[in-house]
């Protein structure tokens, strides 16, 4: 931004201020001129057709007797700031309060073409010299005297027009005062768009340019309830959440470099043992078979890995979903584990709702999510002892528990138990061979088919996994 925003905010603040003085200057100028010659005109016609009517009643035949009232008349004209005429139909004054013009003729008088020469005033007044008799510019209007349906004779009234633009000027200069406050008060909304939008922009934009460095441990101090205080709040979150990715990434490099390379010293040491001779050939068979072991081990940290990545994000494979009956799916996952149930005593509890549960979705990954929980809860349960296994609908969903009556889960463990790679050996550390990755692999399937997966566990008890699926 460097400044160019505030510089381009105070050159539109000033260019406003300039054109709203230009816009008065001239514009509201022309305006206020117009609406005070109306204002004025009709004031002045009101009056003239009064003063005709009053003449209509003194007419006698060819003459005004006006002495009896001249003293009123001036008086009138005294009051209008102005000049009052009276005039046969010829154009003859018979009357001038200003005692000037008084038995002059109006040379080229036309009373019919009186009028015409302005779009801004009405039709009975008019803005001039009136036929060049006056010295400045007047408001004339003009007002006939009718006696028995025929003009006898004009009342005519002139206002200098420096009155009507003095008076244009005084409200002019309130428009201008006025314009000049509001001009001075929006300094307060330009200070408060400094304060509130220009430096939080500034505050967000550096801490951009550090995030930008790869400093994501830096937090954007703005904090307010509107839209660039969320603004702030999401760039601290995303930084937060990249530099969780970033610190997650070094820990899974770390992880996956770890459980590649104790494998991989085993089988070269053996390998190199056996070359050397240091391995008589008589074992050659027990230590190859703990190679292929450790390969075998390899090869299924391998499979996790791709597994999980086509699971992850947008990398997250499509599902084949399809209608099966998850009670007759537990029962076959249970049938593979036999062997192994035989060896420590264990036997299998199932509880079904129903006879049939049919739920919809990928059958080969759910049928991994139960090998995966069934294989840990045989992993970390004691000899003879039960495992649970129960399915039942709730809410429109299809409700699956694996419970194991082994050695739990410490609570501080329990929200890291679907890390990758995450190995809780302290509580539950009799099986060190395992790669990590079987209940992030569970959690990330569960997640691709929209659903939820959670976890209860008590250390000493046993633990139980409960996760839905979408009935058929």
């Amino acid at each position: 931004m460097k400044k160019k925003l505030n510089m381009k905010i105070l050159v539109g603040f000033l260019i406003f201020g300039l054109t709203a003085f230009i816009l008065i200057s001239t514009v509201a100028s022309g305006l206020v001129l117009t609406v005070l010659c109306r204002i004025h005109a009709e004031k002045l016609y009101e009056q003239a057709e009064n003063l005709a009517a009053e003449c209509v009643s003194s007419y006698t035949g060819n003459m005004y007797p006006l002495s009896d009232r001249q003293e009123e008349y001036n008086g009138i004209a005294r009051g209008l700031n102005g000049m009052i005429w009276i005039a046969d139909g010829d154009g003859n004054i018979i009357y001038d309060s200003s005692f000037r013009y008084t038995g002059k003729m109006i040379s080229d008088f036309s009373p019919a073409s009186f009028g015409s020469g302005s779009k801004n005033i009405p039709r009975y007044a008019e803005i001039g010299y009136f036929y060049n008799m006056l010295e400045t510019r007047q408001l004339s209007v003009m007002a006939p005297i009718h006696v028995k349906y025929r003009t006898r004779g004009y009342v005519i009234i002139h206002l200098p027009m420096s009155i009507v633009e003095k008076d244009q000027y005084q409200i002019l200069n309130l428009m201008y005062f006025s314009g000049g406050i509001v001009f001075l008060l929006s300094f307060f909304l330009l200070f408060l768009f400094q304060r509130y939008v220009y430096r939080p922009l500034k505050e967000i934009i550096h801490a951009a340019d550090e995030y930008a460095d790869g400093n994501l441990k830096y937090r954007c101090p703005v904090v307010s309830n509107d839209e660039i205080g969320y603004l702030s709040a999401t760039l601290n979150y995303m930084a937060s959440e990249l530099n969780n990715a970033e610190e997650y990434q070094r820990k899974f490099i770390s992880n996956v470099s770890h459980d590649f390379r104790s494998p991989l010293t085993s089988i070269r040491g053996y390998l190199i043992a056996i070359l050397d001779g240091t391995i008589p050939a008589e074992l050659y068979e027990k230590y190859l078979n703990i190679v292929i072991r450790e390969t075998d081990r390899l090869n299924k940290l391998t499979e996790g890995l791709l597994t999980l990545n086509q699971l992850d994000g947008e990398n997250r494979s499509s599902l084949n979903l399809i209608s099966f009956d998850i009670n007759q799916t537990i029962k076959d996952t249970c049938t593979s584990f036999e062997g192994r149930c035989r060896n420590k005593n264990i036997t299998f509890n199932l509880t079904f709702s129903a006879k049939t549960m049919g739920v919809r979705a990928d059958f080969g990954k759910i049928q991994q999510v139960l090998y995966n929980l069934i294989d840990n809860a045989i992993k970390f349960s004691g000899n003879d002892t039960t495992i649970d296994l129960e399915t039942y609908d709730r809410h429109g969903k299809v409700f699956v528990s694996v419970k194991d009556h082994g050695c739990g889960i410490p609570i501080e463990n329990q929200k890291k138990i679907f890390e990758r790679f995450y190995k809780a050996d302290n509580s539950r550390g009799k099986d060190r061979q395992g790669t990590g990755l079987g209940l992030a692999i569970t959690r990330e399937i569960i997640l691709a088919h929209q659903q939820t997966i959670d976890v209860i566990s008590t250390p000493g008890v046993g633990t139980e996994f409960i996760f839905t699926l979408a009935k058929a």
